[in-house]
């Protein structure tokens, strides 16, 4: 009796370890389960509206604000990042340097990186200098009322407005630039001058970057930070443009 008893308690014990141990596989596969498909949701939450990288501004330093958009071509963003958000030989930061775009959502570049703005048009800071990049389809960006109202009311307070490549297009059709010297990508200049015949719009078969009062532009592409090299030499002084240029190995390729 005390055998049968003492089985009948062993049986239990093994029963209780058994269902026990599927518990905890349970749970495990719940976690799992449940981090697979937050995983699965990080997309969506990527475009929430609520998820703007706002950048902190130090009022004390002037601000550059580069435009994106849908299809920009990135190192027409990267060349003024690069060469404005160089600090100087002592580690001191001269400039605020902030993405600007039309909404609050991750934007693909031409080249398939995604990037995401710090600021929306609307809510954008004050800017000293606005630069507006292109795209290979720019007659998507002229035909945006939206950015180009934007570049129309920047155009009141900045003191420079750059533009890289088809950038160009988009500062004619704001129609800010009226009897100014322009030039945009190679090949491009023709349709340009058609399109907006009040701009001066110069060979871009020969020349690579054109400086018109406040407006700058360039043939855009790795030319870009060639133009905003140059920006930054009025902006600062000719020994930071060499500190930059030298930070960025850029000299190094003028070497060979």
């Amino acid at each position: 009796m005390r055998e049968i008893n003492r089985s009948a308690s062993n049986h239990k014990k093994i029963k209780h370890f058994i269902n026990t141990k599927k518990l905890i596989l349970v749970y495990i596969a719940s976690l799992l389960l449940l981090g697979c498909s937050k995983q699965k949701t990080l997309p969506a939450i990527a475009n929430n509206s609520n998820t703007i990288m706002q950048k902190k501004i130090d009022k004390k330093l002037p601000t550059i604000g580069i435009l994106i958009f849908e299809d920009v071509i990135i190192n027409e963003v990267v060349a003024p990042l690069d060469v404005f958000a160089n600090t100087t030989p002592e580690g001191k930061s001269l400039f605020n340097v902030v993405l600007i775009a039309k909404e609050n959502k991750v934007y693909k570049s031409a080249h398939g990186l995604n990037v995401l703005p710090h600021f929306t048009i609307d809510n954008v800071p004050d800017l000293k200098v606005l630069v507006i990049p292109s795209s290979y389809t720019p007659s998507e960006q002229t035909s945006d009322k939206t950015l180009v109202h934007f570049i129309k009311e920047q155009n009141k307070t900045t003191d420079y407005i750059a533009s890289h490549c088809a950038g160009a297009f988009l500062v004619g059709e704001a129609g800010i630039a009226t009897s100014k010297n322009i030039v945009t990508y190679v090949t491009g200049g023709a349709s340009l001058q058609v399109d907006y015949p009040h701009l001066k719009v110069a060979d871009d078969s020969k020349i690579s970057v054109l400086e018109d009062g406040k407006f700058i532009s360039s043939n855009g592409s790795l030319v870009s930070y060639i133009a905003s090299l140059d920006l930054l030499e009025k902006l600062v002084n000719k020994e930071q443009r060499n500190y930059v240029e030298e930070s960025l190995l850029l000299d190094r390729l003028k070497e060979n």
